[in-house]
């Protein structure tokens, strides 16, 4: 089943976020210090590197680590920080493999409550609590994972209406919508600090 997604700005990127449950785990990943867009485009660019149509997380775990990094070092990097995110993307799928054969739609497929999806998103590697916030609140609002209290574990990035972060993106209006709020949130916390 694919879903429409429209985060990374690239028909064939967002085509494969919207079939890949393994691909929108990286580029949630990814998602940190560089743009939505960026980030949200690295899967495809990884599949596109190491050959194939889909992401497979048994393939990234098993690959010479050394190897990996220099695919997502090569121009254009997928990442700002390509070795580094690198290493986190294989330490992804190892966890994957390891606790759920790979298959990332596991890792919410039989969750009953917000909370224990929140618990499990937390458990990934990379993923600190504003993340898998995000990344819950993307499963709810784009992808039709919405157990019970799915809203409320997401904290304010559930609510319906908002223009918080990756999982508001469903087009350029959004997006824009999305960055707005992210530089009044910086200005305002700079204004905090300088207080």
């Amino acid at each position: 089943m694919s879903t429409v997604m429209r985060i990374s700005q690239q028909p064939e990127a967002d085509e494969l976020l919207g079939r890949s449950p393994l691909a929108d785990l990286v580029g949630m990943l990814l998602d940190q210090q560089v743009p939505m867009e960026w980030a949200f485009a690295g899967p495809y660019t990884i599949t596109q590197r190491v050959g194939g149509d889909d992401l497979d997380a048994h393939q990234i775990a098993a690959y010479d680590p050394e190897a990996f990094a220099s695919l997502l070092s090569a121009k254009p990097a997928v990442h700002r920080y390509p070795a580094a995110m690198a290493k986190r993307v294989q330490q992804l799928c190892q966890y994957l493999v390891e606790h759920y054969d790979g298959d990332a739609s596991a890792v919410w497929r039989d969750v009953a409550t917000g909370k224990e999806l929140l618990a499990r998103l937390n458990a990934l590697p990379g993923f600190g609590k504003q993340k898998s916030q995000i990344f819950l609140a993307l499963l709810g609002k784009q992808l039709g994972v919405k157990p019970k209290g799915w809203r409320e574990a997401a904290g304010a990035y559930g609510d319906a209406g908002a223009y918080r972060s990756a999982a508001d993106i469903t087009g350029p209006e959004s997006l824009a919508k999305v960055r707005a709020f992210k530089q009044a949130a910086k200005q305002a916390a700079k204004q905090k600090a300088a207080e």
